[in-house]
């Protein structure tokens, strides 16, 4: 049964920021968009590379390596060369803590 657990403090992270987290033993990128927090699989499913070095544009984070690009909120793949999309996970923020469920 999955619960939510403490990922970040909701100061660790700027507007228009990413970090990878550890929660509950399973790793997951944490994105602010504008003051709403969201959470991803950390890995580009094209080739792995941590979406933690990439940008956001928009509603999307984009890879670093290849320029591949998913939607934060949705985990859908938006741009090649990546055809996988993210897993995403429910946020909520109790206090000034961003929890995670998994």
């Amino acid at each position: 049964m999955a619960e939510f657990h403490k990922a970040a403090k909701t100061t660790d992270l700027e507007p228009g920021a990413i970090i990878c987290v550890d929660v509950a033993g399973t790793r997951v990128a944490l994105y602010n968009l504008d003051g709403e927090f969201y959470a991803t699989s950390p890995s580009c499913t094209h080739i792995e590379a941590d979406l933690s070095d990439g940008y956001i544009e928009d509603d999307e984070v984009v890879c670093p390596l290849h320029f591949a690009s998913f939607n934060i909120k949705t985990g859908e793949t938006t741009g090649p060369p990546a055809d996988e999309d993210l897993t995403t996970y429910p946020v909520r923020v109790h206090g000034d803590d961003i929890e995670v469920e998994i």
